[in-house]
């Protein structure tokens, strides 16, 4: 995809090592200790910035729940000896598995920056990375080193260098105020981008480009679905759909777009795939049922939806031509909000059961069903580009009359570990995460 910043990437050293295997069906993780120093330099300007970027990364490989970043007040080895060459015994007296250390030099607008990558039992380097940029771009390259060390440790697919879409909310539940907010995957470089004058909903990624499809109702008869794209701020109307059920999705390849609607002409709501070349829909199912919420499969041969038609609310799998209908929910309880797997190996997914609501996962025959996350309320699942964390938003019951309280954002591992409250300015719902930039 164009991005609007230049990062200049030189593969230093790269040894074949054994990735670190991780289970996704585990309780809990033990995290992997690992030693980040701070980037060496012999100017105090960069030194600063060295130590801003050192200080992302330890935050990033924290959060994910996989790392224990050592205490640097632990460390024996100085960042300028370091520079040279690792003292490998040092560093396995503090019990660091592994060594992240590196250089940062600039001039008046830019910065070159050289990590390394150490297995320090095996003591020996297996990544080397040189970055050359604009001084204020340092917290992307933060994050594009973050993913380099996640993948070569993990074996998985990095997600630090992505972006949350979502609705900030404020105001009474009555007359709630809904604007498109969109921030970083670690909270930073927060803004809106609609005004709150009229309502937003279910915002989505397309899925290589920083482009996002919601639903508005600026006029409430008629509700609308937009492509808004975050680079240029140009937003086009893709059409109104009166009836209108559920907000669209992007297809994997971007050029349609999957929605719900109720045509005046059949009566109730349908799924239908949009061309957006020459914005001619084609309807997908045909009941007398509700059917609603479809996601693609990654190879875009599938869709995953809602639908009551037994009664209650359960998940189908159809292909895109509306064949070989099949149930894939078997448990009690009523689902909603599929969304399939970046992965093609899941789908996570809303269930209510009870008298509460779940954050849930299954494989796509339905098999394997397991909650991860439960509370009062609880919504909206959309996956990271790597596949292992979901986030959500979840609505507490207050004290005083039992009803819901203010919707805030939570991320969570797949394995039901790590749990962590996403911060943002205001209220927030419907979270969007991003494909890598």
């Amino acid at each position: 995809m164009k991005i609007n910043i230049l990062i200049y990437i030189i593969i230093l050293f790269a040894f074949n090592v054994n990735a670190l295997e991780v289970t996704l069906t585990q309780g809990s993780v033990k995290p992997t200790p690992i030693a980040i120093t701070d980037l060496f330099s012999a100017n105090n300007s960069a030194l600063k910035i060295g130590k801003n970027i050192s200080g992302v990364i330890s935050d990033n490989l924290e959060r994910s729940g996989l790392f224990m970043p050592i205490d640097k007040k632990a460390f024996i080895q100085n960042s300028e000896s370091l520079s040279n060459k690792p003292r490998f015994e040092d560093w396995k007296v503090i019990k660091a598995q592994h060594l992240v250390s590196g250089k940062i030099n600039a001039t008046e607008n830019k910065i070159s920056i050289e990590f390394r990558l150490y297995d320090v039992f095996a003591q020996k380097e297996i990544i080397g990375k040189k970055y050359e940029t604009n001084k204020n771009n340092w917290r992307r390259v933060a994050h594009i080193i973050s993913d380099a060390i996640f993948k070569r440790i993990t074996g998985e697919g990095g997600y630090f260098d992505t972006r949350i879409v979502y609705v900030a909310e404020t105001g009474p539940k009555e007359n709630r105020q809904k604007r498109l907010a969109i921030m970083d995957q670690d909270q930073a470089n927060h803004r809106f981008l609609t005004d709150g004058s009229y309502l937003v909903l279910t915002p989505r990624f397309h899925p290589s480009t920083q482009k996002i499809t919601y639903m508005s109702y600026v006029d409430p008869k008629s509700p609308r679905v937009y492509i808004f794209d975050i680079e240029t701020g140009q937003q086009v109307i893709v059409g109104e759909f009166p009836g209108m059920t559920f907000a669209p999705r992007f297809s994997p390849d971007g050029k349609q777009i999957v929605m719900s609607y109720t045509d005046p002409k059949v009566g109730n709501s349908e799924i239908y795939i949009l061309d957006l070349d020459t914005r001619v829909s084609t309807q997908i199912t045909d009941n007398s049922a509700i059917d609603v919420s479809g996601s693609f499969s990654p190879d875009g041969k599938k869709l995953v939806f809602n639908s009551d038609r037994t009664g209650r609310r359960h998940l189908y799998v159809v292909d895109r031509n509306g064949k070989n209908l099949k149930r894939i929910s078997r448990e009690r309880g009523s689902y909603y909000t599929p969304v399939w797997s970046p992965r093609g190996d899941m789908i996570a997914f809303t269930k209510q059961e009870g008298g509460q609501f779940y954050i849930g996962v299954m494989e796509i025959d339905g098999s394997n069903e397991r909650m991860i996350a439960k509370s009062f309320h609880v919504e909206g699942p959309t996956w990271s580009p790597n596949g292992r964390y979901l986030m959500y938003f979840k609505e507490e019951r207050t004290a005083e009359d039992g009803s819901g309280g203010e919707s805030s954002l939570f991320s969570i591992d797949l394995t039901g570990y790590n749990e962590r409250k996403v911060i943002t300015p205001l209220g927030g719902s419907d979270p969007a995460w991003s494909p890598l930039m």
